[in-house]
């Protein structure tokens, strides 16, 4: 009787395919170090951006203006 788990298959989150999650796969959760480099290119390059609530400006108390996008 074997003891070896069942391979978790999640989506690729770079192309949209069929990655394993597991150790064996140094690029989980993406499926190849092509969709791992793709993607850390676009946080690099600002593609991607994480929304923050703007800082209060303790000599007046407010808030700056939003950022242009």
């Amino acid at each position: 009787m074997s003891t070896t788990p069942n391979k978790r298959i999640v989506t690729c989150p770079g192309c949209g395919g069929p990655s394993v999650y597991a150790p064996e796969n140094p690029w989980r959760p993406f499926c190849s170090e092509r969709c791992k480099n793709h993607d850390f290119g676009a946080w690099a390059s600002e593609r991607y951006r994480v929304a923050a609530k703007p800082e209060i400006d303790e000599e007046d108390g407010e808030a700056p203006p939003p950022a242009a996008h």
